[in-house]
């Protein structure tokens, strides 16, 4: 306010000095002997209008440099010599701070933009950011070394370096998480791949991440076999141990204390009991083991699911009545709530169906003999995929338990196959989806059927 008031006094008093010059000037106007008194007058006016002029731009000068100096982020300019009256020195300390924050904040963004192309390039992940499609605005040294594709500035030349990747890339669209693999350099890699699309002033943008998780495939791969095996090993052994003890003890029974063979009628009656009990056990373990073979044949040919769009609704309501005989004579209530009530779900319908009814069945299995059993049947959208859930509220899953609950033959049935649970995750594998468990003892269980939503 002092600037602006020392402004408006230094404006009234030229001015009122230059209209004092034009009153005197026009006095005198024509009068040849004052001719050289007109003649300096008119020189003083012109010098009192031009100083009147300067002296008014002279601030829209320097709020020009000021503007411009931020237009083209110039902070090098400086106010601390420009001629001014005592009555701008407030006006040019203020720009002078304007143009020290200006230039604080472009130190400060760089430091940050130093900053995050370190954090960048140290990353254990690849990172690549496309703007128009095409342009690479960044790529750290992880992403060069996994696609190999070093140097790239564009990506028309991912496409020549890498054109396996680049496809995989470009078939994902938008907005996608997934696992891709191919071969580069002889070399087979498996990349769990993120892809966003953001806008950044309002410019689309493509943020690519990917990561080599080859060294995590195997490591679960091992623990995959190392559960199997013991499994295997468990269930094979059950039937060859006794097998194997009834064999030796008839070889006994037919052979004499010297080891020589018997005669048939040295064989009492007692003893061909014995031996036709042991041929029956044989014989009853040995269908078991065939059993078992045909149970893992099942588990390594699924078919390939036909895929179809249907209403989730009408195969739970279909399930709802078709379990309703085995609830009969217990007090379990069924329940189904699917939201939106039109919800469509991209699948193979006898294979989810086959999915569903397996979880069903479990659940069955987990209320029996509770007075107050629920099993509900929810089908909803949620993050851009379509959820079924199958929940009771049964006796829960104890926590060791559940790392197992998947692994093939593996059952806390004893008249269970154990292959439930492991043929709908590879049923909802083929489908692009996943199944996950929530469980809690004593409280109850649900599982969780991700599908991708179909565009």
């Amino acid at each position: 306010m002092m600037v602006l008031k020392r402004f408006t006094v230094l404006v009234i008093l030229r001015v009122f000095l230059l209209l004092i010059t034009i009153f005197i000037l026009s006095l005198i106007f024509g009068d040849g002997r004052l001719f050289f008194n007109q003649i300096i007058l008119s020189c003083v006016l012109i010098i009192q209008i031009w100083e009147l002029i300067r002296y008014v731009t002279q601030t829209n000068r320097e709020l020009a440099r000021l503007f411009l100096a931020v237009r083209h982020s110039d902070f090098s300019v400086t106010f601390k010599d420009m001629p001014m009256t005592r009555s701008f020195y407030e006006l040019q300390d203020s720009m002078i701070e304007i143009i020290q924050a200006f230039k604080d904040v472009k130190i400060e963004k760089e430091a940050q933009y130093q900053f995050l192309q370190i954090l960048i390039r140290q990353l254990h992940f690849g990172i690549i950011s496309l703007e128009n499609e095409n342009t690479i605005t960044i790529i750290n040294p992880m992403a060069e070394q996994l696609a190999g594709i070093h140097g790239v500035k564009n990506w028309k030349l991912v496409q020549q370096l890498n054109p396996v990747f680049a496809k995989r890339i470009e078939e994902l669209g938008d907005n996608a998480r997934t696992l891709i693999q191919f071969t580069t350099q002889g070399e087979t890699k498996t990349l769990a791949v993120d892809i966003r699309t953001p806008l950044i002033l309002d410019k689309p943008h493509k943020l690519i991440t990917f990561q080599d998780i080859n060294s995590e495939i195997e490591q679960k791969e091992i623990e995959a076999w190392h559960k199997l095996i013991r499994i295997l090993t468990h269930e094979i052994m059950n039937s060859v141990t006794p097998i194997a003890s009834l064999t030796e003890t008839m070889q006994t029974l037919l052979v004499d204390k010297n080891g020589n063979q018997r005669q048939v009628q040295d064989i009492s009656d007692e003893t061909i009991k014995d031996i036709l009990f042991s041929l029956k056990t044989i014989h009853k373990r040995s269908e078991g083991l065939l059993s078992f073979v045909d149970t893992y044949r099942k588990l390594t040919k699924i078919p390939q699911p036909t895929l179809e769009t249907f209403h989730i609704r009408d195969m739970l309501e279909q399930i709802s009545v078709l379990m309703h005989h085995d609830l009969k004579g217990t007090t379990v209530k069924f329940g189904v709530n699917v939201t939106p009530s039109d919800l469509l779900v991209h699948a193979d319908p006898k294979l989810i169906e086959q999915v569903i009814i397996n979880l069903v069945t479990n659940s069955i299995h987990a209320l029996a003999n509770k007075p107050d059993g629920l099993i509900t049947l929810n089908a909803y959208e949620e993050n851009k995929r379509i959820v079924v859930e199958v929940s009771d509220n049964g006796k829960g899953i104890p926590e060791k338990e559940l790392e197992e609950i998947f692994v093939p033959f593996f059952s806390t049935k004893k008249e269970g196959s154990g292959i439930g649970l492991s043929l709908s995750k590879q049923i909802m594998s083929l489908h692009g989806g996943t199944i996950k468990v929530k469980s809690q003892p004593g409280v109850g269980t649900s599982f969780f059927l991700n599908f991708k939503r179909k565009v």
